[in-house]
């Protein structure tokens, strides 16, 4: 089965995370997508976050050792790495998303209209693999859920 790389960011503000309608899937999601040639999943976390929220983002270091010399130099690390099954879609057959899957901040932009910023409440209330994926819902449990230490805001 074909593989494609792709990059996801959960962004929090103030103890809520943005959400958006895919709009294939007509579900809510973080905003993400593919990665293009010759970009990191960071690059495309924060591109994917602008393109589809209008938000600048800066994505959150959880990193066990960060290095920066001439020859290697750290990249922000996924804070979840997910295999997905996607199904076949029009002439595009079913194949696999590797998804790097970041935490970030905002720090300019934007909102546009079709993003929405959800509590864990909101996200509770919707209703599993028709308005949310089970695994999205578990994710932004885990990150809401947590204490706010949990949620170190360094980037």
């Amino acid at each position: 089965m074909e593989r494609h790389f792709t990059a996801t960011a959960y962004i929090i503000d103030q103890g809520k995370i943005l959400l958006l309608i895919h709009p294939k899937l007509k579900k809510w999601l973080p905003p993400g997508g593919h990665t293009e040639p010759n970009e990191t999943p960071p690059e495309c976390a924060k591109r994917e976050a602008k393109e589809e929220t209008g938000l600048e983002i800066a994505l959150l270091r959880q990193e066990n050792l960060w290095l920066d010399f001439w020859n290697a130099s750290s990249i922000e690390r996924p804070y979840l790495c997910l295999l997905e099954n996607i199904p076949a879609h029009g002439d595009k057959p079913p194949h696999q998303h590797i998804d790097m899957i970041f935490l970030a901040k905002p720090v300019g932009g934007t909102l546009l209209p079709h993003a929405r910023w959800f509590s864990l409440e909101e996200v509770e209330q919707l209703i599993d693999d028709d308005e949310i994926f089970g695994e999205t819902k578990t994710a932004i449990r885990h990150l809401l859920a947590s204490s706010p230490a949990a949620l170190s805001m360094k980037s």
